[in-house]
């Protein structure tokens, strides 16, 4: 499969864009992108990169309203978002999996990982990066101007500039809404696995307390937390996306020895 042909994959009657490169060395990696980011980022081709070089699968998908796929983005909430991701794991991945979520991505893995662990299909392994769980709660309400307030009273939903696009970021109220329901950093956070996180200590978008604060939610597993000095938001240099491989390879490597004794 080539860059500019996935798969379409139905979801609730919305087509789901779809690159699942096979492997054969387990663990699969899987992506899941940021808020309005798609699968044909910096970040997540250089993974998949990684992945061929290193015959691992990859799976990527974007979400409804996102890059290729269909739907209209500001249908988009985390539950939708989420439905869509666990259909898209249980029809193309198989045996164990990194999930590699990237800003809100990391709140889908984490939402995730509660979901399959609740059928006994816990994921082998988490990276998070710049991670933005329960971000409409903790980063995006509290800071909310009164018109802005008053426009997803209005409007049904607000606008806020954007330092990576000429295009203001969108929030509806069906996002803020739903995002309640999806809250992790309420209690304890159990995935099941080895979870590794980067986080910049220059990201303006996530402040990295907020990745100190979701440490502090799992106690049940083995999280590692490096902090990336001079790292903003999308940590996509080179050092960066050579930190990011590093981080997977190393996990892959761990996973692949407790399961297969390799």
């Amino acid at each position: 499969m080539n860059a500019d042909a996935p798969d379409f994959f139905d979801v609730d009657g919305v087509g789901i864009a779809v690159q699942h490169r096979p492997g054969t060395k387990p663990p699969g990696i899987v992506w899941l992108g940021g808020y309005r980011s798609d699968m044909m980022g910096s970040k997540a081709v250089h993974l998949d990169q990684w992945a061929a070089e290193t015959g691992h699968a990859c799976l990527r998908h974007d979400y409804s309203g996102h890059g290729q796929s269909g739907g209209d983005f500001n249908d988009g909430t985390i539950s939708r978002w989420l439905e869509q991701s666990l259909a898209v794991y249980r029809h193309f991945a198989s045996g164990p999996q990194i999930l590699v979520g990237s800003s809100m991505g990391a709140w889908i893995a984490l939402r995730m990982a509660q979901e399959l662990g609740r059928s006994g299909d816990s994921p082998a392994g988490i990276v998070l990066i710049a991670p933005a769980p329960d971000f409409t709660a903790a980063l995006v309400e509290p800071h909310m101007t009164d018109e802005q307030r008053r426009d997803l009273v209005d409007k049904g939903y607000f606008e806020k500039p954007s330092d990576y696009s000429p295009n203001p970021y969108i929030y509806t109220r069906g996002l803020i809404e739903d995002g309640r329901a999806n809250l992790v950093l309420k209690g304890i956070i159990e995935t099941g696995c080895p979870v590794h996180i980067l986080q910049g200590m220059e990201d303006a978008d996530v402040p990295y307390r907020h990745a100190l604060a979701l440490v502090e939610h799992l106690p049940m597993d083995d999280v590692t937390l490096t902090l990336v000095r001079d790292g903003d938001h999308r940590l996509s240099r080179p050092q960066d996306l050579e930190l990011l491989t590093l981080t997977v390879s190393a996990l892959a490597e761990r996973i692949a020895a407790s399961h297969f004794g390799n």
